[in-house]
């Protein structure tokens, strides 16, 4: 199998894992928009299970939260399979031991609108990947491309 084949099955089986096997991320409904491994991009839709406040009718802080968390993760899973590679790319058996692997130590969210939208776009950027622990940035935003929040959170991987 060529590079480009093992790459698109490595996508593959991260989207999957990441939208199928973890059981909260289908609750969240969240769903692979971007495998960029700089920058990596969850969305979701807005819907009546995920709101907090019912007057409002904004984002649970929970829900915003956890998807910053879930993105965080996804950067790290690409940034490591990246890693374990000649030259950057990727291939298929970094994918699954890659996922048991990573655990939120440390995760800061700032809070900057309300949660309004039709749909939300989480994307993630690895900051430092180490031996041990790596350090991520995320950013979630509405339809609007507005920000709605930023977090920053330390994960211990390997």
């Amino acid at each position: 199998m060529d590079d480009e084949h093992k790459l698109a099955s490595l996508k593959s089986a991260v989207k999957h894992a990441f939208e199928q096997m973890i059981p909260f991320n289908r609750v969240l409904g969240l769903s692979v928009e971007s495998l960029d491994a700089n920058s990596p991009r969850l969305r979701f839709e807005m819907r009546p299970e995920l709101v907090g406040n019912p007057v409002r009718q904004i984002l649970h802080g929970g829900v915003i939260s956890a998807t910053l968390d879930v993105v965080g993760g996804l950067a790290i899973a690409l940034a490591l399979a990246a890693s374990k590679t000649d030259e950057g790319k990727m291939h298929e058996s970094s994918a699954v031991p890659l996922l048991p692997n990573i655990g939120t130590i440390d995760l800061r969210i700032d809070y900057l609108r309300p949660g309004r939208g039709r749909y939300f776009v989480a994307a993630g950027r690895v900051v430092r990947l180490g031996g041990r622990v790596a350090v991520v940035h995320s950013e979630l935003v509405n339809d609007a491309d507005e920000q709605i929040a930023t977090g920053a959170a330390a994960y211990m991987v390997g």
